[in-house]
């Protein structure tokens, strides 16, 4: 268990701590000179079940709040220290406020420094705790008369944190590693060390991490955990991991330490908010604020999305932008302060972590976000599932779930794209499909000359908030049904065709031969006209409405392909997919005989139609099916 003090200055926390464990937590100079902690102190005690007791020793003067956050990051345990000569303090009641906003229910509070006063004095201050506490998590926490100084209460406050750390519920480690630094320092002959509290997941000696939101990947090297040497550690423990890979400097408090799959930082992330009844003033739209998150502090912008304004002691959803990025997920606690760093004005917790600039406050995004509220996971998918499809490992970063699909209802409907895992109610998955069909019947009626949409236009015709990978499985799953059809790349209706006049029929089995000889660098539109004896005009006409009905494809303005040319280079596509995991336009040219210009048409038109995707200079398969399997396509 990690025990984290709280409390005003000169009451007596690092003395405390010192007498329940032996430790003096103030370490540097400065404080020792000055009599005041400045920086944080780490203290450990060993339990009777082998276990350890941590405590993270925190500054109480209102100049040190947000090193006071970056201690309470974390803690299992809060022992609030109130001297009993001067009682509750504005430090007192702003460290109580903040472990309030985090959420931190276990506690206790050390009345110190009873030596000094009367037994009347002491009972008074502990009726002022009492009342103190009753509106927050920590009401009815034990409270403890205490004398550093001659022991008096020492023992018995020293059982009670070890009573509470035995009963506590050992946390099982899972998810992702993450571990938030505190403090990042070089030992020689070991190199950089950070040292911080585990919050999900196990981490081992060999393991390989990544820095957040710097994106350094690094390797631990050894560890030590509440102070002892290891090979592992987990969620709920302190530890100092040596790493390689990284510098000191590299590294800051604030920074996370976690597994290569949750680096995924942030700076702007939608939240519950709740202001503190005691903060000075309401909080208005696009208040700049200090926030705190782990143990990161950066300065951002509140957005509020119910409303202009929020009162003390109200709570709203919010958006909160930062000025740099940060590591944030969901379930996070963050606390917010004013833009002068002199009051703790609210807190709250994370609900998505990559949340959009524009559109927040539409009526769906904001049913999904008090969707996103829901403790449950089970109950919260159950939600969700009811407003939109789920891209199931984006959640399994956001949540920091290894499988958010066991959660899901029975008849959710999963769909596999690609890489890409999506999940869908039964009855959603309907609705998209029936949209679906609904618009196609309604492009083939404003425009009966034309055999339909391609892919990519459909999508954005008819469901343009449907990611591309699950649009190609519902397009899919109509194929299968023989509800959709699909000629070329064209999508279209069953009933619906086009058809060719005896003219246009004859000219186009005239042209057909040409175009087919010169397969992979077919005659332009003029030159089809030329050789006809037709004019431009009417032979570009019959060559869009051939496109229109899938026999030919347009590649570009002017150039049209066979079907089966197109199948031929598509397989080229695959060849040097499956040689190399994409295509560049040197290779497709030499393997393809085109000149290079026609070589880049050709995959601009199969990244235009959602064969492929463009990745910076290359070309990826996307839609390995469009143009018939590889071993059919020749």
């Amino acid at each position: 268990m990690i025990v984290g003090t709280a409390g005003h200055i000169d009451h007596g926390k690092t003395t405390l701590v010192h007498a329940l464990t032996g430790v003096d937590t103030d370490r540097l100079k400065e404080e020792k000179s000055r009599g005041i902690s400045i920086e944080l102190g780490y203290a450990y005690q060993p339990l009777e079940d082998g276990g350890v007791l941590g405590f993270v020793d925190v500054p109480g003067h209102e100049r040190f709040i947000h090193t006071m956050l970056a201690g309470a990051a974390g803690i299992d345990f809060a022992l609030l220290v109130v001297a009993a000569d001067d009682g509750v303090m504005p430090q007192t009641r702003e460290h109580l406020s903040i472990l309030n906003l985090l959420g931190i229910e276990r506690g206790a509070v050390a009345l110190t420094k009873i030596d000094r006063v009367e037994a009347a004095r002491t009972a008074e201050v502990e009726r002022d705790l009492q009342r103190m506490l009753a509106d927050t998590a920590l009401a009815g926490a034990p409270v403890f008369p205490v004398s550093a100084a001659d022991g008096q209460g020492v023992d018995a406050l020293r059982a009670h944190l070890h009573e509470a750390a035995q009963a506590m519920p050992q946390a099982r480690g899972e998810g992702g590693f993450r571990l938030v630094v505190d403090r990042s320092f070089t030992l020689k002959g070991t190199g950089t060390v950070v040292t911080g509290t585990v919050f999900a997941g196990r981490v081992a000696v060999g393991d390989e991490a990544v820095v957040t939101p710097s994106g350094k990947p690094v390797r631990i090297r050894s560890l030590h955990v509440m102070n002892r040497p290891a090979q592992a550690g987990q969620a709920g423990q302190r530890c100092a991991l040596n790493l390689h890979g990284v510098s000191k400097d590299e590294v800051a408090r604030g920074d996370w330490i976690v597994a290569p799959r949750l680096h995924a930082p942030t700076a702007r992330f939608d939240v519950r908010l709740s202001l503190s009844p005691q903060a000075p003033a309401a909080l208005t739209h696009w208040a700049p604020v200090h926030l705190h998150l782990g143990a990161a502090h950066v300065m951002a912008r509140v957005a509020l999305l119910e409303g202009e304004r929020l009162a003390p002691g109200e709570g709203a959803l919010a958006q909160l932008v930062a000025d740099r990025p940060l590591g944030a997920l969901h379930g996070d606690r963050f606390i917010v302060r004013d833009a002068d760093a002199r009051h703790t004005l609210g807190g709250g917790i994370v609900l998505d972590p990559e949340a959009p600039a524009r559109k927040r406050k539409t009526p769906l995004r904001l049913a999904e976000l008090a969707a996103l509220d829901i403790p449950d996971t089970a109950q919260r998918l159950r939600c969700l599932l009811g407003l939109r499809g789920l891209d199931l490992d984006r959640l399994a970063v956001h949540w920091n779930c290894s499988d958010p699909a066991a959660h899901l209802p029975a008849d959710s409907t999963l769909v596999r794209a690609g890489h890409e895992t999506w999940a869908f109610s039964a009855a959603h998955w309907v609705r998209l499909q029936d949209a679906l069909r609904a618009g196609l019947a309604a492009f083939h009626e404003r425009f009966p000359d034309e055999l339909g949409p391609d892919a990519a236009r459909a999508r954005r015709m008819f469901l343009p908030t449907l990611p591309a990978a699950a649009f190609l499985a519902l397009t899919a799953a109509l194929l299968a049904a023989g509800t959709l059809q699909r000629s070329g790349s064209w999508l279209h209706l069953p009933t619906h065709s086009i058809a060719l006049t005896r003219e246009e029929d004859a000219l186009y089995q005239r042209i057909r031969p040409w175009l087919t000889e010169a397969a992979f660098d077919p005659p332009w539109t003029r030159d089809l006209a030329r050789m006809s004896g037709k004019d431009e005009a009417s032979m570009r006409r019959l060559l869009q409405k051939l496109a229109r009905q899938g026999k030919l494809y347009q590649v570009v303005r002017d150039l049209f392909y066979l079907p089966e040319s197109v199948a031929q280079l598509a397989t080229l596509v695959q060849e040097l997919e499956h040689l190399g995991g994409e295509t560049r336009a040197a290779e497709f040219r030499d393997r393809s005989g085109l000149s290079r210009k026609r070589a880049v048409q050709v995959l601009e038109f199969f990244d235009r139609v959602g064969y492929t995707r463009r990745v910076r200079e290359a070309h990826r398969l996307r839609n390995a099916d469009m143009f018939g399997r590889a071993e059919h396509a020749a």
